[in-house]
């Protein structure tokens, strides 16, 4: 059995492309179920996201079960096979198992890292398991791909540093403020950036949320979606005495020179709060906040460029940290390998030892009908003697073909023509 995947992805086709021939829905029910018929193709497991599309087989024989998936995902989608076959990747053996490994572990994402792709691949699996799509060798791999995701992240670091400007500004709320959950937030505008933010917030445990904006209606389904309060846009600094996070963005300038939020204000503010510190990010382009507030001690104002500044040094730490991660998928794929390895002498290990011991008990018994009948304790010892035999003579053939990794296939022949072995290979051949 060789292990294949066959796919395309964000690196290698458009997002037109991915969309066409994405296994979506009850589409991905009818595809493991067409390719399980598919004679070239043992196994399957078919993985669909917004940024990748792919199949891993376990087929006979690369060639022909590459061209079986290639024509199935054109046929199946009803598109060219010309275009199609310039956005695929194709691996094999050693590469396909690295690859798998790379993808389980976020190492070949958008965003390296990003914690979704494993759970989607989870979820593909337990798909395939649900379809009886995969045999032996996809479940194995499965299981170890998801082992390695699991120890990268125990033994790197690299999640650990946000890589979005959403994500960025909470880290950086976290260094301010021991414990986000006994702080209050206000969300000023509108945004995508900002909510996601204001999302991140309430995840780690903020729940006294204030939400202002220009146009009240929208304060008010934002207010709802948050389970916050709604503050009037014209008095919003009045509530800015007891909030300890702000987050400002698009929907709140007016296009006018002034700020939403001056440093005279903000001085004012700080007095009242007795200088309680005060995280404050402006996510709006053109600023909305006035940057000299940053001058006041116990504020702490960040704008999109020193957000975007964080998330570089970010990326930049997770890529050390994938040079570590790409070393253990290394590691990991040759033990992948090696057990892989040891399933090709399986068949000639199992009949070595059925057609010895069946060799064994027919002398015995010849042996023990020629000695009459005796005590059952002398019986058991010359069986005994019989196994002790039979298992240090195989022990020697049986180690090497475990052993053995360069001339596997030369060692099961020459094993299988000594023994006169039956093996599926052999009964293959004859036929």
């Amino acid at each position: 059995m060789n292990i294949i995947v066959i796919g395309l992805n964000h690196k290698t086709a458009t997002v037109e492309i991915r969309e066409k021939v994405a296994f979506d829905g009850p589409k991905l029910e009818e595809a493991v179920s067409e390719l399980k018929v598919t004679s070239d193709v043992k196994e399957n497991i078919v993985l669909s996201t917004c940024n990748r599309v792919e199949i891993y087989a376990g087929v006979a024989h690369n060639d022909n079960g590459t061209e079986s998936i290639k024509s199935f995902i054109a046929k199946f989608h009803d598109v060219p096979r010309g275009p199609l076959d310039e956005a695929l990747y194709i691996y094999e053996g050693h590469d396909a198992i690295k690859h798998i490994f790379r993808v389980a572990s976020s190492l070949d994402s958008m965003v390296v890292g990003e914690p979704q792709i494993l759970g989607q691949l989870k979820d593909a699996f337990d798909f395939a398991l649900k379809s009886r799509s995969t045999g032996v060798y996809l479940n194995k791999l499965m299981k170890k791909a998801v082992s390695v995701a699991k120890r990268i992240r125990t033994e790197t670091k690299i999640a650990e540093n946000a890589v979005s400007i959403s994500f960025a500004a909470i880290e950086l709320a976290k260094k301010i403020f021991e414990d986000l959950a006994t702080k209050s937030f206000m969300l000023m505008g509108a945004g995508e950036m900002a909510e996601l933010a204001a999302k991140h917030l309430i995840n780690n445990g903020v729940t006294d949320v204030y939400i202002t904006n220009r146009t009240h209606k929208n304060a008010i389904a934002l207010a709802e979606e948050f389970d916050g309060k709604v503050v009037p846009f014209e008095s919003f600094t009045d509530e800015l005495r007891h909030t300890d996070i702000v987050i400002c963005s698009t929907g709140c300038s007016t296009g006018a020179p002034d700020y939403v939020l001056n440093k005279e204000q903000v001085q004012k503010i700080m007095k009242e709060r007795k200088q309680k510190q005060m995280f404050i990010i402006d996510i709006a382009v053109p600023r909305n906040i006035d940057p000299a507030i940053n001058e006041i001690d116990n504020v702490y104002l960040y704008d999109v460029d020193d957000l975007q500044g964080v998330v570089e040094t970010n990326i930049e730490e997770r890529n050390k940290e994938a040079d570590k991660a790409e070393r253990i998928v290394e590691h990991e794929v040759h033990s992948f390998l090696k057990w892989q390895d040891s399933l090709a002498a399986t068949p000639t290990i199992v009949a070595l030892r059925e057609k010895a011991e069946a060799i064994r008990k027919e002398e015995l018994d010849k042996v023990l009908r020629k000695l009459g009948p005796m005590e059952e304790e002398k019986i058991r010892a010359i069986e005994y003697l019989s196994s002790s035999i039979m298992n240090k003579l195989i022990h020697p053939p049986t180690a090497a073909l475990k052993s053995e990794k360069e001339d596997m296939d030369v060692m099961i022949d020459v094993a299988n023509r000594l023994f006169k072995l039956e093996t599926e290979e052999n009964n293959g051949d004859k036929k």
